[in-house]
């Protein structure tokens, strides 16, 4: 990948990250690398065993240009999946299992079923509620790894990632942060001291509803070092696994990555003035908005089926799940198998896209009106 000047604003990082070296006449674009193995190296180590062993499994081309991209944003070294939950259980897999699992109270509906697994499987998980950054602190007492969302899905708690990450690296924790609803334009968790960042890339950073892939950041190795454990753990994970990401699944994730700063900041815009209305009207009860970001709940006054009328009244806002897309979405949570009772059964979850704020603001008033 062509080297960058540090210090790079994340907007210029988002264009030129993950391109080929600068040659005459070279592609600015990576190719979509189509094959499944390559040729032997023929050489061998000291040891007779070959250098090179190329297998479609376990590296790819347009992989590296992607990861090089997310890795430059959240400042480590990246590594594709074939979705959120295959970089999500991966993580799960590797970390230390000689203890307790601290993990959120209210977590995603999916990490929080395949916690569960591991919960039936023997170990001992402390759920937390991730505001209360007393309890979570005392819940590190003792454990191996903690499991972070901030902000959480849906309910979009905040942790205070700097203080519990600092405690828990203390304590030698394994720190994971999922950093889907954040991104890195927002928070950088491996900076703060984290061990490995998580993301859904099917949301934010792929940013356009037509892949699925997920990806795992650690800190960055060095050239004259061996890389990083976790690295090497969750690499040899995906390799042996096989949970891999196809070529053009990479292209495409790295092609809407481009975009991102620009998506990210109309949503965020947009979001913003949302939740400042919303928080006025007299069909909302609660509104859910840290206050930066573009995902927000919030609850209707009266029943689920109000909420449901709410969702399936508007015409500009899809009723869809995921989030992170271009477009806008609206779901109410509960009505999905699974989903933590906590969620109340009135919370719309809000994924706000980049469409004028006037034409959403005027369907959700009128859904909510009906």
């Amino acid at each position: 990948m062509t080297d960058l000047p540090p210090d790079l604003a994340a907007a210029t990082v988002v264009v030129a990250a993950g391109r080929p070296p600068r040659s005459p006449g070279a592609p600015i674009n990576p190719p979509i690398e189509l094959s499944s193995t390559y040729a032997a190296h023929p050489a061998t180590g000291p040891d007779g065993v070959a250098l090179n062993l190329g297998y479609g499994r376990a590296s790819n081309a347009t992989w590296a240009a992607f990861e090089a991209a997310v890795g430059t944003l959240e400042g480590g070294d990246a590594l594709c999946f074939a979705s959120g939950m295959a970089a999500i259980s991966a993580a799960l897999t590797v970390l230390p299992a000689d203890g307790p699992l601290v993990a959120p109270l209210t977590p995603y509906n999916t990490s929080g079923a395949l916690i569960g697994e591991v919960e039936a499987a023997g170990r001992e998980i402390r759920r937390v509620d991730v505001e209360d950054t007393v309890a979570v602190i005392a819940a590190l007492h003792g454990a191996r790894a903690i499991w972070l969302e901030s902000p959480t899905n849906p309910l979009m708690q905040v942790a205070d990632l700097p203080v519990i990450i600092a405690e828990a690296a203390a304590r030698g924790v394994v720190v994971v942060v999922d950093n889907t609803f954040a991104t890195p334009l927002v928070q950088q968790p491996l900076a703060l001291g984290a061990d490995i960042v998580v993301h859904s890339a099917t949301k934010y950073l792929s940013g356009h509803s037509d892949l699925l892939m997920g990806v795992t950041v650690t800190r960055a190795g060095t050239p004259d070092a061996a890389p990083d454990r976790w690295y090497a753990a969750l690499l040899a994970h995906r390799t042996r696994h096989g949970a891999i990401a196809g070529p053009f699944e990479a292209w495409l994730a790295l092609r809407g990555i481009r975009t991102l700063h620009v998506r990210h900041e109309r949503a965020c815009a947009n979001a913003a003035e949302l939740a400042r209305r919303l928080g006025e009207h007299p069909s909302v009860s609660r509104v859910r908005y840290p206050g930066w970001g573009a995902m927000l709940a919030i609850e209707v006054a009266g029943s689920a089926l109000d909420a449901e009328r709410v969702a399936s009244a508007c015409q500009v806002w899809l009723g869809a799940t995921s989030l992170g897309g271009v477009e806008s979405l609206i779901e109410r949570r509960r009505r999905y198998p699974g989903e933590s009772v906590l969620v109340p059964e009135t919370l719309l979850r809000l994924s706000v896209g980049i469409e004028d704020v006037e034409d959403l603001w005027r369907d959700l008033d009128h859904a909510l009106r009906a």
